[in-house]
């Protein structure tokens, strides 16, 4: 079916394609605020004809009339200085300053703003403050099920609970109890089949009234599966199957209009994270223990690298004798790269260290440098690090005495490697 075109949006094609449009629109920053650069030149035909659709929009912190239908454009006045920007466009380049963040606004809605924000976290606060009376002896034997279970924890919940029962759940696992989270509408479809006899359950519902959860109960019941459960009502069909219940009520929620779960599962993390650091001091769990379960990144890196695996042995160690001339040190020093010597005896036992400060502190002394020993020199006795400590050590003591190099010694004190603080860097430890 032909439709007639409707004159004015196709003559404003044309116009846009003729080049008649906005030909620019160029953000420019600088230390003291923005500047923007707004061409104006647009059709006047070129509005929907819609009621509101044609009104300017808050784009790039403009407030002003851009397009009006059946008039010419009118342009803001320009605050800072006009330019050209060729083809007849004329640009107005204007001057924003940011809104200071730590200035105190004396805005109303600010305000507002600012006053809703600080009821939501006092209401969340008195929240988490509230859980202290509640940690009693049903506290003390949910962490007993988890401390004695001998298959997993499976944490449970869904919408809100469950995404606070997933972070429950690798709370868990990674500080020494398998834990893993259950989706309980998957469960019902083929996935109750991974919850064994020797697990625990961690289920969580604000309401306790769950459809989804409950339908979980019958298959607990007949396994003999211990069931946690972490709710806002206790006396709830959940809590009332339950084994151990914690409460996690609270009086209202932060939201203004008491729906959104805001306190309730601040709460109910809270309270998950104490029941996983509760059983975690219990078990005794330690920094390498922690790393084990974070090979990667960082942590990782600084709670499982040992100075053993990073360390420079065999010819990359600078090593020279204490009768040894000065510049023979110096030349050590040099073609190793580690801003430091290491002088032993014959048995390569450690003696001192020649390092670049020390270097200056000779010139200060005005030794003649072509006649002083490493012995008249070095830096004795100096610090030392054993080969299976954690690189973190290496940083801290490097940190602790300002320095950027330590030799690696064995126990009975002789040279067995050497590193500095770029090795550290290399290896992400820093």
């Amino acid at each position: 079916m032909d439709l007639p075109t409707h004159p004015r949006p196709e003559g404003a094609v044309h116009e846009l394609m003729a080049g008649h449009a906005a030909q620019a629109a160029e953000l420019l920053g600088h230390d003291a605020g923005r500047k923007v650069r707004l061409v104006f030149r647009l059709d006047p035909d070129i509005g929907s004809g819609q009621a509101g659709a044609d009104q300017p929009r808050d784009f790039l912190c403009v407030h002003a009339p851009i397009l009006i239908d059946g008039a010419a454009p009118r342009c803001p006045k320009p605050v800072a200085r006009r330019r050209g920007t060729g083809r007849g466009a004329k640009a107005d380049l204007l001057q924003f300053r940011p809104m200071n963040a730590a200035a105190n606004s004396a805005d109303p809605a600010d305000q507002s703003l600012l006053a809703a924000a600080q009821r939501a976290l006092s209401i969340e606060a008195r929240a988490v403050q509230a859980l202290l009376a509640r940690l009693d002896g049903r506290f003390a034997a949910a962490c007993r099920l988890c401390l004695n279970c001998q298959g997993r924890v499976v944490v449970t919940g869904i919408g809100k609970s469950g995404h606070v029962a997933r972070k429950v759940a690798a709370t868990l696992a990674s500080t020494g109890s398998p834990a893993f989270f259950l989706h309980p509408a998957e469960a019902s479809h083929g996935d109750l089949g991974v919850i064994t006899r020797t697990d625990v359950v961690l289920a969580l519902s604000n309401s306790g009234e769950t459809p989804e959860v409950l339908l979980l109960l019958p298959h607990l019941a007949r396994l003999g599966v211990p069931l946690i459960a972490m709710v806002g009502k206790p006396e709830s069909t959940l809590g009332r199957a339950a084994a151990v219940v914690l409460d996690v009520s609270v009086p209202e929620e932060a939201c203004p209009l008491n729906l959104a779960p805001t306190a309730s599962t601040t709460a109910a993390l809270a309270m998950g994270d104490a029941l996983a650091v509760a059983v975690l001091d219990a078990r005794g769990f330690t920094k390498q223990d922690f790393a084990r379960s974070h090979p990667g990144g960082t942590l990782g890196r600084q709670l499982l690298l040992r100075v053993e695996q990073l360390m420079r042995t065999g010819a990359a160690l600078p090593e020279v004798r204490p009768e040894a001339p000065l510049g023979q040190g110096l030349l050590e020093m040099s073609r190793k790269g580690l801003g430091m010597t290491v002088i032993t005896d014959g048995e390569h036992r450690i003696c001192g260290v020649f390092t670049d400060g020390d270097l200056r502190r000779t010139l200060d002394r005005q030794i003649d440098v072509h006649r002083a020993t490493m012995r008249e020199v070095m830096t004795s006795p100096c610090k030392t690090i054993g080969p299976r400590e954690l690189a973190a050590e290496a940083v801290h003591q490097m940190e602790l005495h300002r320095i950027t190099a330590l030799p690696v010694a064995d126990a009975q004190g002789r040279l067995v490697g050497a590193l500095n603080v770029h090795d550290l860097f290399r290896a992400g430890v820093v």
